[in-house]
């Protein structure tokens, strides 16, 4: 008889429920948040298991790889499909959210979710971090011009090698005022300092990585996208057509339809919101700034023309992120013309 285990994962412990072929659950327990704990107490069962199912999150990934190099099957599910499955259930527990994992494990009721390689996790927490201290900071620099300007003193526009200069000169001889700038463009410089040093990391990754100069020889793409979608897409042969990854991260519109009723909606904005940001943003170069025209381009103008330009941008973010992947499967670089294309 097939068996599978579902576990519900949280920081300390984990509630892990064993179920067989008809549903009948057979073992339930807790044990440490950890892959030994887990392997060790999965393989006490003394049971064949068939799979074991854990909820996409902070620690699956991890969980998963000590369960995977022990022998076990293991899926991530998608959190979004877990939540609709178990939100029937008015009380929800940990144990109860273990035992509807079980089921759907048992049932076929959920779509797996793609395991990252180590490699693009280590470039995704760079990715990551470079873009919290880029956040931090816009926001001390927006913070002391706030600060400034409720003395009457403006900053106004000032290049970024420029400001903190400019900042001293204002608060020069404000007493209090000046003991505050001079703490607040200490945290600047050091929040510039770490960003430069992550950047510059994320561009020499970049540089010697074939995928990613071959994904920048498309118009828009720079480095931060290039290796934004690299990191995200991991593998491309995990999609059988170019057209899906639009719809992977979230650039497809939503649809509702029931009876009379067919509601086409905006777009779902699921997946990935670093990578849709970072299409998005290219879309807008290419559409903005790029000079030199091509059939892409060309097609994202005609949409601009009949719904405006903002859904261009959108339209042109998903085309896009189908045509870096087929960039990536074909190892081929851009095609700016239909000649290109058809050679």
């Amino acid at each position: 008889m097939e068996y599978y285990v579902g576990i519900d994962v949280s920081l300390k412990e984990s509630s892990l429920c064993m179920g067989d072929a008809k549903g009948t659950i057979v073992r339930e327990a807790k044990v440490a948040s950890g892959p030994e704990a887990l392997c060790h107490l999965v393989a006490e069962l003394g049971f064949p298991v068939t799979r074991i199912g854990l909820e996409a999150g902070p620690l699956s990934q991890w969980l998963r790889e000590g369960l995977v190099d022990a022998g076990f099957e293991v899926v991530l599910l998608e959190t979004r499909h877990v939540k609709a499955a178990l939100s029937a259930m008015t009380v929800k527990t940990d144990r109860k959210d273990a035992r509807g994992i079980a089921q759907l494990l048992r049932m076929g009721w959920y779509r797996p979710v793609h395991a990252k390689s180590v490699g693009s996790q280590a470039v995704r927490a760079l990715l990551v971090g470079r873009k919290l201290l880029q956040s931090k900071l816009l926001d001390v620099e927006l913070s002391i011009r706030g600060i400034l300007r409720g003395f009457g003193l403006k900053v106004g526009e000032v290049s970024r090698g420029r400001f903190e200069a400019r900042v001293r000169e204002l608060a020069d001889g404000h007493g209090i005022l000046e003991a505050v700038i001079r703490a607040m463009l200490q945290a600047r410089a050091a929040l510039w300092n770490e960003f430069t040093r992550l950047h510059r990391e994320m561009l020499k990754i970049a540089r010697a990585d074939h995928v990613c100069w071959r994904l920048m020889s498309a118009p828009g793409v720079g480095a931060l996208v290039a290796i934004t979608y690299r990191s995200a897409v991991d593998d491309p042969e995990r999609f059988g057509k170019s057209r899906t990854v639009g719809a992977y991260f979230g650039l497809t519109p939503k649809k509702y339809q029931s009876g009379e009723t067919d509601i086409d909606g905006g777009i779902s904005r699921v997946g990935d919101v670093m990578v849709r940001t970072a299409l998005f943003e290219a879309a807008h170069i290419m559409l903005t700034r790029a000079t030199r025209f091509s059939v892409l381009k060309r097609w994202a103008m005609g949409v601009a023309k009949r719904r405006g330009m903002k859904r261009a941008k959108v339209a042109l973010a998903r085309k896009l992120a189908m045509v870096l992947h087929r960039m990536w499967v074909d190892a081929r670089e851009f095609r700016w013309t239909k000649d290109a294309a058809a050679a």
